[in-house]
């Protein structure tokens, strides 16, 4: 898969996306925002990875938040910068998605690791909400999956003030899982990796559809019963004498439904 600004790499079962606009703080833009959501959606439909690593390029910056250059001057759609397809294709993949805080992780770019499964991170990343100080704000994903994190009072205040978090902080408080020295964020992302992707996939995909159902309303249970549910329903002998009999023109026999 060849992207304009994202990487993307598969290491056995890991496949890593690069946010790729180190210059711009790997800021995400219309272009990086709908190449996250296509090369999602393409590993979605692969069994060769079993879990994704999202991070940034460089040593500095993880993602600073959208940049909205050059959209349409529009209050329609067209001049909305799609982060929802971005966060709804992290969200309502059926494999962990773990964040490599390489660096500042501020406004949307907190958002983002905020969304992901688990999120590590080195020891000098940083950590800030800044919506509300630069005239901007996340409604959504950033205040509810924040809440659910950190509980609603501390969610609040980091709305609200907007202060800077150290990785320790951050894990002080429950909005990341590991804090990892600088050197060792690749190798221990890595390791972190290899140790969910070890777990049966389709477990790990019904424990992921269950927490999304929370939250997803129609579409989490959906996730549940029509992902995984109807999938095996497929095989089952009652679906066989129900589709062939209905093929067929004939009362079905209900004494193979429970076969």
């Amino acid at each position: 898969m060849s992207y304009s600004e994202i990487l993307y790499q598969e290491d056995g079962p890991v496949g890593t996306i690069t946010l790729n606009r180190p210059e711009n703080g790997n800021m995400f833009t219309e272009t990086m925002c709908h190449e996250i959501r296509d090369c999602i959606e393409a590993i979605r439909r692969e069994t060769r990875t079993r879990v994704v690593v999202l991070t940034g390029a460089g040593d500095r910056f993880f993602c600073i938040g959208g940049q909205k250059d050059g959209m349409e001057d529009t209050r329609l759609y067209a001049g909305t910068l799609p982060v929802l397809e971005m966060y709804e294709a992290i969200d309502k993949l059926q494999k962990p998605v773990i964040a490599s805080v390489n660096g500042f992780a501020v406004g949307g770019g907190n958002v983002l690791q905020v969304v992901c499964d688990v999120t590590i991170a080195k020891e000098s990343a940083v950590f800030r909400q800044v919506g509300p100080m630069m005239g901007s704000f996340d409604a959504g994903y950033g205040t509810w999956y924040l809440e659910d994190l950190v509980g609603k009072k501390r969610a609040k205040e980091i709305w609200y003030c907007n202060k800077k978090m150290t990785a320790a902080e951050a894990l002080e408080i429950g909005m990341i899982n590991r804090v990892v020295p600088d050197a060792e964020l690749a190798e221990k992302t890595r390791e972190f990796a290899l140790e969910i992707a070890e777990r049966g996939s389709f477990a790990l995909a019904s424990i992921k559809g269950a927490f999304n159902a929370r939250h997803g309303g129609v579409g989490g249970l959906s996730r549940v019963t029509h992902d995984l549910l109807l999938t095996q329903y497929l095989k089952t002998a009652e679906h066989k004498e129900l589709n062939e009999s209905f093929n067929g023109r004939r009362k079905p026999d209900p004494s193979k439904f429970g076969q």
